[in-house]
């Protein structure tokens, strides 16, 4: 019993992963992709039955030697019941039991975690974070939140809404995430970045100068996270402003989360990963200035491991956790 498999629920595809448990981490052993359907949510489930068939029989696992399943889906959702709760992303998807579900199909024991908590149990087991007890995963995606590993183990909150460091509010002004306008998410996030880029840009063409990411204003709506990163490290310095103001309120942020929670590592993926270069040197010098010193000094910040692959490891991490549950 060493097998594990993977059930990952995104608002436009979908998949299922199989694994086997090493003395290194997890193996992936294979995976399957299809595009999640709109018909509601039973379509989903059923081509969710059809692929674990078909990748178990074509791999010659039977379900004895499955320990656990693991779903990894975007929330809001009851983890303790194993309910998905009408995620934005998933419309008609309201209280689908969907752990009861799998069990009563497969009849093997099976977990359910949102995605930021999968990530961090993938960078917590597998990952950036593996070997300590008190990890941090930051998304820094499109949006910005968070899973916490506290002494040793997942840390969810009373129901499932702990970790929401995207709501903090860094200003009482600033580009709107998560629904406030000055929020952490509204300066860090790859769709905020694109906000306070485009703002920028916006300022600069009407007062009939322009900026280096965006010459004119037929360029405005090409702007994005991305393109901003590349005029950035092509020396562009309206760009570079764009990420140091990124990284400052990052580094406010951080500083936060190390005086509250003490982690030995807080662990950044996405953007954070792809754009370290740019954004942790304003986000370092915060820290030292704002973050208590005992705190701050045993605790490392570094991107993310796992790369484009943490989204079959997360799902897999959840049914290895759910394993020694």
């Amino acid at each position: 019993m060493n097998y594990l498999v993977g059930i990952d629920i995104g608002g436009t595809k979908c998949a299922v992963v199989l694994g086997r448990k090493t003395t290194e981490g997890i193996e992936i052993l294979a995976k399957e992709r299809f595009p999640t359907e709109r018909q509601g949510y039973a379509t989903v489930i059923d081509r969710f039955f059809l692929e674990v068939d078909q990748l178990l029989s074509t791999h010659g696992v039977t379900l004895s030697e499955v320990e656990a399943f693991g779903i990894s889906c975007g929330g809001p959702l009851d983890s303790q019941r194993g309910v998905i709760m009408s995620p934005p992303n998933l419309p008609g998807w309201d209280n689908v039991p969907i752990v009861e579900l799998f069990e009563k199909r497969f009849g093997v024991k099976t977990g359910i975690q949102n995605d930021a908590n999968a990530c961090a149990l993938a960078e917590w087991q597998f990952g950036a974070g593996r070997g300590t007890r008190n990890m941090i995963f930051l998304t820094f995606g499109t949006g910005m939140g968070a899973g916490l590993v506290l002494n040793g183990a997942l840390y969810s909150g009373t129901n499932d809404m702990a970790g929401e460091v995207g709501h903090m509010a860094m200003r009482p002004f600033g580009p709107v995430g998560y629904g406030k306008a000055g929020s952490f998410e509204g300066f860090c996030s790859g769709s905020d970045i694109e906000q306070l880029a485009r703002t920028r840009a916006q300022e600069a063409l009407q007062m009939g100068s322009s900026v280096g990411y965006c010459p004119t204003a037929a360029d405005l709506e090409r702007i994005t996270a991305r393109s901003v990163a590349e005029a950035a490290s092509s020396g562009d310095p309206d760009a570079v402003e764009v990420y140091r103001t990124s990284g400052k309120l990052l580094g406010e942020g951080l500083s936060l989360l190390i005086d509250l929670l003490n982690p030995e590592v807080i662990v950044i993926g996405s953007i954070f990963a792809r754009a370290h270069d740019l954004l942790w040197p304003k986000a370092e010098q915060v820290i030292r200035k704002q973050a208590l010193g005992y705190a701050r000094e045993v605790c490392r910040v570094v991107p993310a491991r796992l790369g484009e692959s943490i989204g079959d490891y997360a799902a897999l991490s959840v049914a290895a956790y759910r394993a020694m549950c």
